[in-house]
């Protein structure tokens, strides 16, 4: 299995082609370029070779792994969703809410897209780290 590479130090938040190779495998396990294409394919028209270049550069990017041992070459992320969503996250309150947590959270509760079982988590989740601090 490939897992170091050069630019593993210059690794960029995954764009939004790519987080939704990242979702496909995260949901089916490690796949190879076809069926994660075949996955895409469901949502909307991808043709094989993007895919392929895209998870090469993912590749580089330290992104995904590969294992070569197989014919066929099988891909998996190589990071755990939640470590993935926390840098997407810090990402954009950085570059969009100059750093703000509170601004970022505002805004996304201002949306009003949370449910009610959502805000109710939200309110467990503020309570919890109230009682840490």
């Amino acid at each position: 299995m490939e897992k170091n590479h050069p630019q593993d130090n210059k690794r960029t938040e995954p764009t939004k082609s790519e987080l939704e190779i990242l979702q496909v495998l995260w949901q089916c396990g490690p796949s190879t370029v076809r069926y994660v294409n075949e996955k895409l394919n469901e949502q909307r028209e991808v043709n094989y070779s993007s895919t392929l270049k895209l998870m090469q550069i993912m590749i580089d990017k330290g992104l995904l792994q590969r294992d070569v041992d197989d014919r066929s070459h099988v891909y998996r992320p190589a990071d755990n969703p939640e470590k993935v969503q926390n840098q997407v996250v810090k990402g954009l309150r950085d570059l969009a809410f100059g750093g703000s947590t509170s601004s970022l959270v505002m805004r996304a509760l201002g949306s009003g897209s949370a449910t009610p079982d959502e805000l109710e988590e939200i309110k467990r989740l503020i309570e919890e780290m109230q009682k840490n601090s």
